[in-house]
């Protein structure tokens, strides 16, 4: 992999780039499949790209990610442009095919990484030329002609300020902090959240050993199969994003109700809310790897949401006392953008980019931003779109220099 230097000798490759003042590249912020997507197209279009990586390796945090996760998107719909996953990956990638896959990419594309460095801060150039200035680690100032801000969805762990939680005496970790039953065996167990990591966590403490699995729900989700008779949850999502709202909802309403089991009994009611309406507010719908089966014959049992903690207990939103062993807070991720471009006001109230793909914010051109939405029809489907419309932009805008080496 050529330019990706370890992070001890990351320092002087940057240093070298930064003297260079005739050859100002796109900067891509982030070595995960956003990033790396992103680079590439830009490559094939003869612009050089390169990617400024926090950690030591691509795909930092697909290798943190707990060990059964399997993609709830087909090989052939997850693929980044110019590379198609190998067949041997089966119809769901593994985590660890999906790292491997990222290293090919890097690889295949001959792209520019380097690691080790981290950016703190975007700002417009001084000089008023309408390039961007990049502070990062060490001290370092970069000069870009545009950035491509990747840092991904699931950046920084949430953890919600519970009264109490800093008394709890049994375990209390974020899911990122997850990563196989095997600690929890015979263990009693409380997930919090019950998105897709925390519905597959509980799945995986079930069959993994533990004496008992409860998972704490807020609001009720739209729970979906994987596939329904061969065909992939995945391609109705990409469908129904081409169709109004309220035919959306009806839809997904009518296909809960003929795929889905009635879990009401069992504590888990069906949601009140239509299927695409919640998508529009952020919350995904849950795909089926085992969740149903273990709320169906009481290995998982739903209650209610985490009100707060007592030393040993953990009391629910509706009074009931409990005092499971440990706590596993599936409670999603922060952005946390403000501190590296909060001061550009391109951001909403959510702290969410206002723009994103090939649109850059209003007021800030050569700012482009990519992965910080989780579509119903795929993230990594729609990082591959992201990656192409951003570089046909930047392209036909002229920003960048033509990429040396492999054209």
């Amino acid at each position: 992999m050529p330019n990706s230097p370890s992070p001890s000798s990351a320092g002087s490759h940057v240093a070298a780039l930064t003297d260079r003042t005739d050859d100002r590249p796109v900067y891509v912020i982030g070595g995960g499949p956003g990033g790396l997507a992103a680079a590439a197209a830009l490559r094939a279009r003869g612009v050089r790209a390169v990617i400024l990586e926090k950690s030591d390796r691509v795909g930092s945090s697909w290798r943190g990610h707990y060990d059964r996760l399997r993609l709830h998107t087909t090989r052939r719909w997850s693929a980044l442009p110019g590379l198609k996953m190998p067949r041997g990956f089966g119809r769901w990638v593994g985590r660890d095919d999906m790292v491997r896959y990222l290293e090919k990419y890097t690889e295949h594309h001959e792209l520019e990484v380097v690691t080790g460095v981290e950016v703190t801060r975007i700002d417009p150039a001084p000089d008023g030329s309408g390039d961007w200035q990049l502070t990062a680690t060490g001290g370092r100032v970069l000069r870009g002609r545009a950035v491509v801000v990747a840092t991904g969805f699931n950046h920084t762990p949430h953890v919600p300020c519970w009264p109490g939680s800093e008394t709890f005496t049994g375990e209390l970790l974020h899911a990122a902090g997850y990563r196989n039953p095997a600690p929890y065996a015979d263990r009693d167990v409380l997930v919090v959240g019950i998105g897709n990591t925390g519905a597959e966590i509980a799945a995986d403490l079930a069959e993994g050993g533990a004496s008992r699995v409860r998972i704490a729900v807020r609001n009720a989700p739209h729970i979906v199969r994987r596939s329904t008779a061969g065909v992939p949850a995945q391609a109705a999502g990409i469908l129904i994003r081409r169709v109004p709202v309220w035919l959306a909802d009806r839809a997904g309403r009518l296909l809960s109700r003929v795929a889905t089991p009635d879990l009401s009994g069992q504590g888990l009611a069906r949601p009140t809310t239509g299927l695409y309406t919640r998508m529009k507010d952020g919350a995904t719908p849950v795909q089926d790897v085992g969740l149903t089966d273990a709320v169906k014959k009481g290995r998982v049992v739903p209650v209610a949401t985490v009100a707060s903690f007592d030393r040993d207990t953990v009391v629910l939103a509706d009074g009931t006392r409990i005092t499971p062993d440990a706590v596993i807070a599936a409670t999603g991720y922060d952005r946390a953008l403000e501190p590296l471009l909060g001061h550009l006001d391109v951001l909403d109230a959510r702290g969410r980019p206002v723009a994103r793909g090939g649109r850059a914010p209003e007021g800030a051109p050569g700012l482009y931003f990519t992965g910080f939405t989780n579509p119903i029809s795929g993230m990594l489907r729609e990082l591959a779109l992201d990656a192409e419309k951003i570089a046909r932009r930047i392209a036909r805008t002229g920003a960048g220099r033509p990429a040396r080496g492999r054209g």
